[in-house]
């Protein structure tokens, strides 16, 4: 992060960073490292196929996605 504007290129996933931790992480209690990485696999999956986005005209990632591979 040294440089102009190395600050501007992670804001997406610090952004995701935080909706998964005041989401998903900070309001459970988890009894194994098993358990928790279970967990964020779940809430990845259901972020990028369940969840729309009102930046991207409330559709899911995969949605856009995968529509650039459509013919």
């Amino acid at each position: 992060m040294d440089g102009k504007s190395r600050w501007a290129d992670n804001i997406m996933i610090e952004r995701w960073f935080r909706s998964l931790k005041t989401e998903q992480i900070y309001p459970n209690e988890y009894d194994s490292p098993r358990e928790l990485r279970k967990l964020i696999n779940d809430y990845v999956g259901a972020y990028n196929s369940l969840r729309p986005h009102e930046a991207r005209d409330y559709k899911v990632p995969d949605e856009i996605f995968y529509s650039c591979f459509a013919a």
